[in-house]
């Protein structure tokens, strides 16, 4: 693991493991924690299986930051800060090389909270 990632990543998975009650743990190791829904998915095209939620992933010049309500509610998108947005890699991808300043950490929070409620009134989870 790069230097300075472990920190990062132990900053960031408590913006997604306090939902894990509601949502499943896939994935929990020190470079990887990825949750899903508990029930199959609605669509077709996923033949059952749960849907992503969200991840936080170690790579070799970033820690990734995934949600995937981004994708599948574009109105999450809609109120994001300009400094969020900077960081966004593709629709539902955060980059973070050193630990986010706490508006950040603040605002992936509250996010994260919304894609919950989202998921949950569209009865995904």
């Amino acid at each position: 693991m790069p230097s300075g990632f472990d920190s990062v990543f132990a900053t960031l998975k408590p913006l997604l493991s306090r939902h894990s009650r509601k949502l499943a743990v896939k994935s929990d190791t020190p470079e990887n924690y990825t949750l899903v829904t508990k029930s199959p998915s609605p669509f077709p095209q996923h033949k059952g299986n749960p849907l992503e939620f969200g991840s936080i992933k170690v790579g070799k010049a970033y820690v990734s930051f995934h949600l995937m309500p981004l994708y599948m509610c574009p109105e999450l998108v809609g109120a994001m800060s300009p400094a969020l947005k900077k960081r966004m890699q593709g629709k539902t991808c955060f980059n973070f090389k050193h630990e986010p300043d706490p508006e950040l950490l603040n605002e992936l929070k509250d996010l994260a909270a919304a894609g919950v409620a989202a998921w949950a009134d569209r009865k995904w989870l």
